[in-house]
């Protein structure tokens, strides 16, 4: 199977990280110690810019009146879960559609050519869903065999790819867009809790997409093969990570535990997950930037260098967490890197569960 392209796309709306910590260290409601806790977070969080969905936390009103930020008391405010979901239903589209563009527009294949539809997301619900909408607004056949993957948090990537590689070894001739949309942003909360006080500091919103197909490449073309897939569960950690509905809004549970649980389980899972390569035969990383203490818990379990987490660590500082696609805006970025010759790239996520997922890529350069 080969991944033809990837495309990446995010909101208009910037957070400048330090800003955005002064403004929710004010909130009211919040005391002295979740304030001090807020800005330490912030402080340590190795970010510093994300984008957003929400207009109005970049000073934008809309004509009924503030919804979900107050920019003349400088406010969070707390909208329904629905109220918030409504907003994901308008905004998730264009960015579903956005990435997707991109990764058509950056391979040798057009919407005609696409066979099957794979949309991941967390964040949001609406039906019909972004597979349909897709169809719909890139003009393919009604007959595009359509998927949407739901509630699985920061690896759903993958999922993804596994059905795709599982649709392309039945037909080589399938073409499968693989497109990742969050919009994280929507579900901010304000409380003095460490779980809320993590999340309001690392979330963000985004979308990514990718073209895979087992069609051959044009002759010269460079050239990016799934070699293996993997997944596993960690023995701890089923409390530490999850991802609810509450009545205003997703509820986050992200302990402070995370960090050192796969810190602790990748020596053993990762032998297992790449199967085919050691982590020192790997060329290229493309690790999910779960936070800066996630990066320097995996750079230390599997003896990674500096330079190996130096693109995750770039993506986590211009972007944030943005759940499912984060790990393809760290992939393409890779991918945008020039190749002398083939190289092994290793990609890794993790999500509610725990869940660790891998994927094992083999790059070729253009010849």
């Amino acid at each position: 199977m080969h991944l033809r392209s990837v495309g990446t796309a995010v909101p208009v709306t910037v957070l400048e990280q330090a800003a955005f910590r002064d403004v929710l260290a004010e909130q009211p409601g919040l005391s002295r110690l979740g304030a001090r806790r807020l800005r330490a977070v912030f402080d340590a969080s190795a970010i510093d810019t994300r984008h957003t969905v929400l207009g109005e936390l970049g000073g934008a009103t809309g004509p009924g009146g503030p919804v979900h930020y107050d920019t003349r008391t400088s406010t969070v405010l707390t909208p329904s879960t629905g109220v918030r979901n409504a907003a994901y239903a308008r905004e998730a589209p264009g960015l579903f559609l956005a990435a997707a563009k991109e990764a058509l527009s950056g391979s040798d294949l057009v919407p005609d050519d696409v066979t099957h539809v794979v949309t991941v997301s967390c964040t949001g619900f609406f039906a019909p869903g972004p597979d349909y909408l897709l169809v719909r607004q890139l003009g393919l056949p009604v007959t595009t065999q359509r998927f949407h993957l739901g509630f699985m948090g920061c690896y759903g990537a993958f999922p993804a790819l596994r059905l795709a590689d599982a649709v392309c070894r039945v037909d080589p001739e399938a073409v499968v867009l693989v497109v990742c949309a969050e919009l994280c942003s929507l579900h901010l909360h304000v409380a003095d809790d460490v779980d809320t006080v993590l999340s309001s500091s690392l979330f963000a919103d985004g979308a990514a997409a990718v073209v895979v197909t087992g069609r051959a490449p044009a002759p010269g073309a460079p050239v990016v093969t799934l070699d293996a897939l993997g997944t596993t569960l960690s023995d701890d950690g089923e409390e530490d990570m999850a991802w609810t509905i509450g009545d205003q809004g997703f509820d986050m549970v992200l302990s402070r535990h995370v960090p050192r649980i796969l810190g602790s389980s990748l020596p053993a899972a990762v032998p297992s997950l790449l199967g085919l390569v050691r982590p020192d035969e790997v060329d290229r990383w493309a690790v999910h930037p779960g936070g800066r203490s996630v990066l320097d818990h995996v750079q230390t379990a599997l003896g990674l260098a500096d330079e190996d987490l130096a693109p995750s660590r770039d993506v986590l500082r211009r972007y944030g967490n943005m759940s499912s696609p984060t790990v393809l805006f760290v992939l393409a970025d890779l991918l945008r890197q020039p190749a002398t010759g083939p190289e092994r790239i290793a990609a890794l996520a993790f999500g509610p569960g725990l869940t660790v997922e891998s994927a094992l890529l083999t790059r070729r350069p253009a010849a």
